[in-house]
C-alpha cells in the first residue's frame, strides 16, 4: 500500500456506529480526489459494518454498507473507523475478528478511536500508535504494551493510526504520495483547498511530527504564491529566495520544514499538475502546453510528464478519450 504503484488499491472500511460523518469523509474523499484527478480509478474502497446494517453517524446521518464485516483472508488494507462510544462495539466477537482477518491484511489502521480496538484486541502490542489528544493519557495507562506517542498519524510496520478527522487526511495524502508521487498529493490537497502537515520524504516507520501547518511561515507562503503567480517562466531559487528576503539556502531549509519537500519539487509539481489540468481540459497542442508551464521543450515537458504520473501526455488524452467513448456506448 505505501510502495511505488498506480495499480488499483482496493481498501476495506469497517464503520462503527457514532463515527463523526468528517471523519469517514477524511478518509474516502482524499481518495475520490485522486481518482478524479487522475482520470482513472487508482483507489476502490468497500464500506462494513459489525452486523451488515447501516450505521448512524454522529449527525444522525446513515452510512449503508457493503455488508457484514466477516474475517476473511483478504489482504487489502483494513481501516477501523471510530470516534465516540467505541466500547459498545468492542465485542468478545468483533476483537476475535479482528484478530483474525490481521493474519493476512497488508495494512490494519485505527482511525482515530479506531485505535482503542485494534488495542483491545491486541493489535498494537509493542508498536508505535497515536490516538486523540483528549484520550492520551488514558490510552497510556490502559495500554502500557503499545508505544503511545503524540503525533498526527503513525506507520509503524503493518500498523497505522492517526489521531483525528485532519490527521486522518493527512495520512490519506500521504499514502497517494508515496504510491502516486508529490504531483497528485499535492493536486489533492489543493482540490480541498487543505493545508497539509510536512509530507513524510523518507520511508521510515514512523511519521514526522507536525511541526506546524504548510502555509504558516509567512515567507513560504509568499514564495508558493510568487510560484504560482509564475508557471510560464519560472523563477530560479535565488532570484525567488532574493523576493522573499532569505538567502537561497534558508529557503530551501524553510521549504523542507514547512512542506517536507525542496522548492524545486514543489514549484515543479505545480507546473506539472497546471500542465496536467491542459492535457485533460483543453484541446491545445503538447508545444504550446509545455510552453505555457515553463519547459523548455515538448520532449523536456514529456520526460517530466511521465517521470511523474507514469505515462505520457499523449497516453492521458487517449486513455480519458477511450473512457469517454466507453461511457457513451454504456450509456
Amino acid at each position: 500500500m505505501l510502495t511505488a504503484s498506480n495499480e488499483r488499491l482496493d481498501i476495506d472500511l469497517l464503520v462503527l456506529p457514532e463515527t463523526n460523518l468528517i471523519l469517514l469523509a477524511s478518509v474516502i474523499e482524499p481518495l475520490r480526489g485522486a481518482n478524479r484527478i487522475a482520470g482513472s480509478e487508482i483507489y476502490r474502497w468497500r464500506v462494513f459494518t459489525s452486523e451488515g446494517e447501516p450505521v448512524e453517524t454522529t449527525c444522525h446521518l446513515a452510512v449503508s454498507a457493503e455488508g457484514p464485516f466477516r474475517p476473511q483472508r483478504d489482504a487489502a488494507p483494513l481501516f477501523v473507523v471510530a470516534s465516540y462510544n467505541w466500547q459498545r462495539s468492542a465485542t468478545s466477537s468483533l476483537k476475535m475478528q479482528l484478530s483474525q482477518t490481521a493474519r493476512y491484511r497488508s495494512f490494519i489502521a485505527g482511525i482515530e478511536s479506531g485505535t482503542w480496538l485494534l488495542a483491545e484486541s491486541s493489535l498494537l502490542d509493542d508498536v508505535s500508535a497515536t490516538i486523540h489528544w483528549e484520550d492520551f493519557e488514558e490510552f497510556s495507562a490502559a495500554y502500557p504494551q503499545v508505544r503511545c506517542v503524540q503525533d498526527r498519524f503513525v506507520i509503524d510496520g503493518k500498523r497505522i493510526t492517526t489521531s483525528g478527522s485532519l490527521p486522518t487526511i493527512d495520512l490519506m495524502l500521504e499514502v497517494i504520495r508515496r504510491r502516486q508521487g508529490y504531483s497528485l498529493a499535492l493536486e489533492v490537497s489543493r482540490l480541498f483547498s487543505y493545508q497539509q502537515a510536512p509530507f513524510q520524504l523518507t520511508d521510515g516507520s514512523l511519521s514526522p511530527a507536525a511541526a506546524g501547518l504548510d502555509m504558516r511561515d509567512p515567507r513560504v507562503a509568499q514564495a508558493v504564491r510568487m510560484m504560482e503567480e509564475n508557471i510560464e517562466q519560472p523563477l530560479v531559487l535565488t532570484r525567488l529566495a532574493r523576493r522573499v528576503g532569505v538567502s537561497a539556502r534558508h529557503l530551501q531549509g524553510l521549504f523542507r520544514d514547512s512542506l517536507g519537500a525542496p522548492p524545486h519539487v514543489h514549484y515543479l509539481a505545480l507546473r506539472l499538475n497546471a500542465a496536467r489540468r491542459k492535457v485533460i481540459e483543453t484541446r491545445s497542442s503538447l508545444a504550446d502546453i509545455a510552453a505555457a508551464t515553463g519547459f523548455n521543450s515538448a520532449s523536456a515537458f514529456a520526460r517530466s510528464y511521465r517521470a511523474s504520473f507514469s505515462e505520457s501526455p499523449s497516453e492521458t488524452r487517449r486513455r480519458l478519450r477511450a473512457r469517454s467513448v466507453a461511457m457513451s456506448s454504456a450509456s
